[in-house]
């Protein structure tokens, strides 16, 4: 289904880190405990990356982001860091660490009222993307909450493609796709969806966005967006 008379896109898909968790409020500490224990744990040595080159590479799988940062880590480290994260965010979350971007909120509240279907599609893992709705206050403003480490998808192309199925939604440009970064623009091209480019967000590089349909510089500026 995919007709809407309201004058409000059917659905809206969001990316999370970066389009409506402002990431490094809470993953700039997480870093740096992440590599603190691998060290002590003796599976790390040396400095560890600048958390710039970590907020970099979110919108990225996990295990693409631990060959990025530790290239030359045993899959042991890299298991051990997945672990670390996991739960050093999950103990941020529920320590109120971490905030949405300004207007986030209260524009989904919008957009709901306004009949638009709302989901997040993140290439992060389940709990993560779930717990940051959960605390945040935001959970019950979704339709579905899709996560690559829920799903086991390859790309955010396919995590997409899943959404639709899952909830009948036909590939249509009245469908926005809303994220930061590349992975986010082509997720929503590649199945026939307006894309948004975020180009508040600070972790990818403008030229991520620029075969976006549309870009916003704050997220209440998405109201503004008329269906095409």
């Amino acid at each position: 289904m995919t007709e809407n008379n309201s004058g409000n896109p059917v659905a809206v898909i969001f990316d999370m880190d970066g389009t409506l968790f402002e990431t490094d409020t809470l993953l700039v500490s997480v870093h740096r405990r992440v590599f603190q224990t691998l060290r002590e744990e003796g599976l790390y040595e040396g400095e560890a990356p600048p958390v710039e080159e970590l907020l970099a590479c979110l919108g990225m799988l996990l295990e693409d982001i631990w060959r990025r940062l530790m290239p030359d880590s045993s899959e042991e480290a890299r298991a051990r860091a997945d672990v670390l994260l996991l739960q050093y965010e999950l103990e941020g979350l529920a320590a109120g660490e971490g905030r949405l971007y300004a207007g986030v909120k209260e524009t989904l509240e919008a957009l709901k009222a306004g009949g638009s279907k709302l989901f997040v599609a993140s290439n992060g893992l389940e709990a993560y993307v779930k717990e940051i709705a959960k605390h945040k206050g935001i959970a019950h403003l979704f339709d579905g909450l899709y996560s690559a480490g829920e799903y086991g998808t390859a790309s955010k192309v396919d995590l997409v493609a899943k959404l639709l199925r899952d909830h009948g939604l036909a590939s249509s440009r009245d469908i926005w796709m809303v994220g930061d970064r590349s992975s986010d623009v082509e997720a929503g091209s590649k199945n026939g969806l307006t894309t948004v480019g975020c180009a508040y967000a600070i972790y990818g590089k403008a030229a991520e966005l620029s075969d976006a349909d549309k870009r916003i510089g704050s997220f209440p500026e998405l109201l503004a967006i008329k269906p095409q």
